[in-house]
């Protein structure tokens, strides 16, 4: 009787050949152990994704054949193959006896009568056919698995389903008055740097919160008075050339 050992857990060295092959594009190919749950063991998947180790279940794997992404933790996946077990050998055969075993031959039984009352031959009967042993029903060959079983069947398929992905939404601004946006959509990055007026900053600050507001409106009145003081100094230059050129008429 042997002895299943406990799947050893992906090694870091391990995790990060796998972030490595995914950052390339090329999604590496992992192996289900028998603690993977759900899943059958010498199943293979692809890693599409790896999330926080902190959550446990991190490795968001696609099994093969599924259009599903599911999380499993590093103790029920490896990178290695497992090895393809070998066919049971079939049973020896039992060599026939040396010595024919005599058949015994049973005489047929002949009834002697008259010619006028002897039978007609009656027609050799063929042997019947060997009856076929019928296939089990389906209910009977293939038993319903018991409720509890079920029942943590279905739950673990409602724990491993996809994670919606998270949306990070920044707002930047500098000095000049300038704001941008950007958005990440999961680990893609789908708005770069999008131009945003003051004005728009402004309105979308009184509406998120009281407190986004403030800070916002005392950026867009330094803003402000930063822009005034520029707008001066170039009037003032502007007044000065106008009377440099007025002497030169």
């Amino acid at each position: 009787m042997s002895t299943r050992t406990k799947p050893q857990p992906l090694s870091d060295t391990e995790i990060r050949e796998i972030a490595a092959e995914i950052d390339a594009g090329r999604p590496p190919m992992v192996w289900f152990t028998a603690m993977a749950v759900g899943v059958p063991e010498g199943r293979s998947g692809k890693v599409m994704s790896l999330g926080d180790p902190s959550e446990g279940d991190f490795l968001q794997v696609k099994p093969t054949g599924s259009k599903d992404v599911l999380s499993f933790g590093p103790t029920e996946v490896t990178l290695t193959k497992p090895a393809r077990q070998n066919p049971k050998p079939a049973p020896a055969v039992k060599p026939a006896s040396a010595t024919p075993r005599t058949a015994t031959r049973k005489e047929p039984t002949v009834t002697m009568s008259s010619p006028a009352t002897m039978p007609a031959a009656a027609p050799s009967t063929p042997p019947a056919p060997e009856a076929t042993p019928q296939p089990a029903a389906e209910g009977e060959a293939k038993k319903p698995a018991s409720r509890p079983a079920r029942n943590a069947a279905a739950t673990s398929a409602a724990a491993r389903k996809p994670k919606a992905p998270e949306v990070t939404v920044t707002l930047s601004g500098t000095g000049e008055g300038e704001w941008t946006l950007d958005v990440v959509n999961g680990k893609k990055r789908t708005i770069r740097g999008l131009a945003v007026p003051s004005s728009a900053v402004s309105q979308a600050a009184k509406i998120l919160h009281p407190e986004v507001s403030e800070v916002v409106d005392s950026i867009l009145e330094s803003v402000r008075a930063s822009q005034r003081a520029k707008v001066e100094q170039l009037q003032a230059e502007l007044e000065s050339a106008r009377r440099l050129l007025e002497d030169l008429a």
